[in-house]
């Protein structure tokens, strides 16, 4: 069986994890998602400092301002709203609007030379950290705007429009779990769908892990069926299997085209390095991502002042530079790094090497081109740039050479 379902939540704490279930295939996991639409909102009642009030003087409309963050003004006079933190630097009622331009600037209704400033972008919303959904306006008498990068003061405003307004769910397909062998928890959820038993008891809340061709079983990275069921059939693939149908997708679905990617690994794994090189930079990441999955952690770094080669040639992106250094350290399909935190975490010991050491990077003149200045629309957030990876590494004892 190829992949396995695992209940890691329920039950009481100390309490093992329980398998729910194998199955051959799982058909909602690999779905690419739906494109992201730019929204429209307006800032309201607004008095701009920092590059947004330069923005408005230049008239520079169209311009790219970067993320804005929209912390929560609270009246001080009444009680903090339910799940409100103020004692850390944000407030956690707090947005986050990306990749903002503004679209134009006109006087407020709200008087005092306040400006209402309209603005194009898109909108990073976390429920799990703000405990609402986005549609819910915080408890707020206004709101403080400033840059995550650098905490630039970009201004005040009294509102927003066009922000807290209700939005379609992501459109993904239910999970099917197709040529199924259902455990025990699967079996009572089952139980309770042919008795017409309860919502709660036909729920199943359980991890999605990969089982590799040698029964290495591996995590998905935080994928998982976290629905009810809905329904079940034989499965065409025979030997008393079924297929289980939920009302609900998986919980963040893999691109389409990341299932060779896994379907690589499953058979083994990259012989060779590079072969990640054809595909475009959100496969790179998924290539990543299934190279962190995978990874081994059973053996020590290597000895300190070691010599790592990293072959440049396809570092066009920030993702090909975690490619490619990942094999550098650790051989094809090796992993040193998917994120800047994560390349940070790998720096510092547990992940094949030990710094100080050396790194040659050939072929650097490709990732001079290609790591500038900017806005990643892949990562929401300002370019990362070949200078800031080569400060990095010179902060956590890697000697460069570039060639």
């Amino acid at each position: 069986m190829r992949w396995q379902l695992l209940d890691e939540y329920t039950g009481s704490l100390g309490d093992p994890d329980r398998i729910v279930a194998h199955c051959s295939d799982v058909q909602g996991l690999f779905v690419d998602p739906p494109p992201r639409r730019y929204e429209q909102y307006t800032l309201l009642g607004c008095r701009p400092t920092g590059r947004l009030a330069a923005a408005i003087g230049r008239n520079g409309y169209g311009n790219s301002l970067g993320n804005i963050v929209l912390d929560s003004k609270h009246d001080p006079d009444r009680t903090l709203p339910p799940g409100c933190d103020c004692a850390t630097t944000r407030c956690s009622c707090m947005e986050e609007l990306l990749d903002v331009t503004v679209l134009g600037c006109r006087p407020s209704a709200h008087g005092d030379g306040l400006v209402d400033i309209d603005l194009k972008g898109l909108v990073r919303h976390e429920p799990r950290y703000t405990g609402r959904t986005l549609a819910q306006r915080p408890d707020a008498i206004g709101f403080h705007m400033t840059s995550p990068d650098d905490d630039d003061d970009l201004g005040e405003c009294l509102d927003i429009s066009g922000l807290f307004v209700e939005r379609p769910d992501p459109s993904y397909p239910p999970a099917i779990l197709v040529g199924c062998r259902p455990e025990p928890p699967l079996h009572t959820a089952l139980a309770a769908l042919a008795g017409g038993g309860s919502a709660r008891r036909r729920r199943v809340t359980a991890s999605l892990l990969a089982v590799e061709a040698d029964g290495t079983v591996v995590s998905t990275l935080s994928r998982g069926i976290f629905a009810m069921v809905t329904g079940v059939r034989p499965s065409s693939i025979g030997g008393g299997l079924v297929d289980v149908m939920f009302d609900g997708p998986v919980a963040e679905p893999l691109p389409a085209r990341a299932r060779e990617i896994w379907d690589l690994w499953h058979a083994g794994g990259p012989a060779e390095r590079n072969a990640w090189a054809g595909y475009d930079r959100a496969l790179r990441h998924e290539w990543a991502g299934a190279a962190l999955a995978h990874h081994r952690r059973r053996t020590s770094d290597r000895a300190a002042q070691q010599v790592y080669h990293l072959d440049g040639r396809f570092v066009t992106d920030l993702d090909g530079f975690y490619c490619a250094i990942g094999e550098a350290v650790n051989g094809p399909g090796g992993y040193f790094g998917w994120n800047l935190d994560a390349l940070h975490d790998c720096l510092t010991g547990g992940w094949g090497a030990r710094t100080p050491f050396t790194l040659v990077w050939h072929d650097a003149q490709v990732a001079k081109r290609h790591l500038v200045p900017g806005y990643d629309r892949q990562r929401w957030a300002t370019a990362v740039t070949m200078e800031y990876l080569l400060g990095m590494l010179s902060e956590h004892g890697v000697e460069v050479e570039l060639r």
